[in-house]
């Protein structure tokens, strides 16, 4: 069994690497540039908001350069990772608020616990199985989505052409196994704030 979860856990790594790269656009906001639906400028301005905001989370404390993810869409920041406490959770919050152009804050930040190979190699799994089926999926774009599991509950960014897209994305998310939760933030094109022409 334990060799099982060793060979998921590094066939998982290496599905995780090559995805990972394909997925990240070229401002560095998750979304591929050429499928984006949003306009050059938003994208510019999410970039430097996302750029912003690293860079002050990283000048609080190095420690958050691996363990805190921040993600912008449309003035939107999404905050993911493990902290120690619950106070460095809060000011992480406040930090995101005070970035310049900010309409939204979702923090999905855990406090840290002890750490579980088992649990860790099947989020990794999970990770991996969603991404694979997002990209078989010929009516969803899976390069504008990222995705984060925790505990075996998934969280989606993203932006979604359709509301049928969206809907479908969530369904692939909830069919995969061991997934006890979905937590998706994720914006249609009509609801943003300035639209590709």
């Amino acid at each position: 069994m334990k060799i099982r979860i060793i060979i998921f856990f590094f066939i998982s790594v290496i599905l995780t690497s090559c995805s990972g790269v394909s997925s990240s656009g070229l401002f560095g906001t998750g979304v591929s540039v050429a499928l984006d639906p949003r306009s050059v400028g938003t994208q510019i301005d999410d970039s430097i908001m996302q750029k912003n905001l690293s860079a002050r989370i990283v000048l609080y404390d190095k420690k958050f350069l691996i363990s805190v993810k921040s993600k912008v869409l449309d003035g939107r920041i999404f905050l993911t990772g493990k902290v120690d406490d619950p106070e460095e959770k809060l000011k992480l919050t406040k930090m995101a608020w005070e970035t310049d152009g900010v309409r939204s804050v979702r923090n999905d930040i855990k406090v840290k616990e002890e750490f579980n190979f088992k649990q860790s190699a099947i989020d990794i799994l999970i990770t991996s199985q969603l991404r694979t089926a997002l990209i078989l999926n010929k009516s969803v774009k899976s390069s504008n989505y990222q995705i984060d599991t925790y505990k075996k509950k998934v969280y989606l960014y993203g932006i979604a052409i359709s509301s049928d897209e969206k809907k479908e994305v969530i369904t692939e998310a909830k069919n995969i196994t061991d997934v006890e939760d979905v937590i998706a933030s994720i914006l249609l094109v009509e609801n943003l704030r300035i639209q590709k022409n």
